[in-house]
C-alpha cells in the first residue's frame, strides 16, 4: 500500500480537500464556520494578467474589469509594461516577477513600481537566492512576497527572515491542513498572508475560499480562467464578490456531465 509520504503534493492535496469537504458536510456547516471564523470581511481576489504583448494584456483587462490585477512579469521591459497598463487603469496592481530579476533590479524596480501604484512584488528572485533576498529585504520600498521560496511548512521560518509575506498554494503544500499550520506560523512571525492558486477548478477555489477570513490577500481566480469547469460551489461574480453556497464543507458539488 502506498504511504502518504510517498504521494506527491497534488495527490495529498486532493485527499486533504476531499476529507475536509466530507467532514464539513457531515457536520452540516462550511469549513470557515467550523474553524470559528467569520466571512463578514475578506480580501478581494486579484485577476491575473499573463505576460504578453501590451495590446493583448490591455485587451484582457478590458474584457475583465477588476479592482485588483496581478501582472505577470519577467521580460527586459517590465517597467514599460506596467507603465502602459497603468495609463489605462486605476485598479490596484500587484506584480509577480516570476524569479526573473536580480537583487539590484528588484530594488530599483520597487521604487518605480511604487510610483506606479503597485501594492507588492511577488518572488522577484530565484527561490535559492537567499543572499540576494537579504539585500532586497533590507532595501526594497515595496513588500516582497515569497512564492517559489515558500512551498511547504518548513519554509515559513526561513522566509520570515527574507520576505515580508508568503503566498501559500494548497496544491504545493498538500492541502488545507498544512496550509492552516503555515498560516499559524506566519502570523506568529508577523508575516503578511496570501493564498494563491494555479489554474484550478471550483474544487480548489472553494477550498481556498474557506481560508479567506484568515488572509491579507488572495489570488483565487483559477476557475475564472477556465473555459469549462468540473464543479460548482463557491463562485466569484463580476463585481469580485465571493458567494458561498449553503452546503457544508467546501460547498462543492461535482457536475454530473463532466468526466
Amino acid at each position: 500500500m502506498l504511504q502518504r509520504s510517498e504521494l506527491g503534493s497534488f495527490a495529498r492535496c486532493a485527499l486533504d480537500l476531499a476529507a475536509h469537504d466530507l467532514w464539513g458536510k457531515m457536520r452540516g456547516a462550511p469549513l470557515w464556520q467550523l474553524w470559528g471564523t467569520s466571512i463578514d470581511q475578506y480580501p478581494t481576489t486579484n485577476y491575473t494578467i499573463g505576460i504578453d504583448e501590451v495590446p493583448v494584456m490591455l485587451a484582457k483587462m478590458a474584457e475583465k474589469p477588476w479592482p485588483i490585477y496581478k501582472i505577470k512579469l519577467g521580460t527586459d521591459h517590465d517597467i514599460d509594461i506596467v507603465r502602459a497598463l497603468r495609463a489605462h487603469s486605476d485598479a490596484v496592481f500587484r506584480v509577480d516577477a516570476n524569479c526573473a530579476w536580480t537583487p539590484e533590479q528588484t530594488v530599483e524596480n520597487a521604487q518605480l513600481l511604487k510610483d506606479l501604484g503597485v501594492q507588492f512584488i511577488e518572488q522577484p528572485l530565484p527561490a535559492e537566492d537567499w543572499s540576494g533576498m537579504s539585500y532586497v529585504r533590507a532595501h526594497s520600498v515595496l513588500p516582497i512576497m515569497a512564492d517559489e521560496s515558500c512551498l511547504v511548512e518548513s519554509d515559513v521560518a526561513r522566509c520570515a527572515e527574507y520576505f515580508h509575506g508568503i503566498n501559500i498554494k494548497l496544491t504545493k503544500c498538500g492541502g488545507l491542513a498544512p496550509a492552516r499550520r503555515m498560516i499559524d506560523q506566519a502570523k506568529k512571525r508577523g508575516l503578511q498572508l496570501m493564498v494563491g492558486c494555479m489554474t484550478e477548478s471550483t474544487v480548489g477555489i472553494s477550498a481556498i475560499a474557506q481560508l479567506l477570513p484568515q488572509l491579507d490577500y488572495v489570488d483565487m481566480d483559477g476557475a475564472l480562467l477556465l473555459a469549462s469547469d468540473i464543479a460548482q460551489g463557491v463562485f466569484i461574480d463580476d463585481q469580485a464578490q465571493v458567494h458561498w453556497p449553503e452546503l457544508g464543507g467546501s460547498g462543492v458539488v461535482l457536475l454530473a456531465d463532466k468526466k
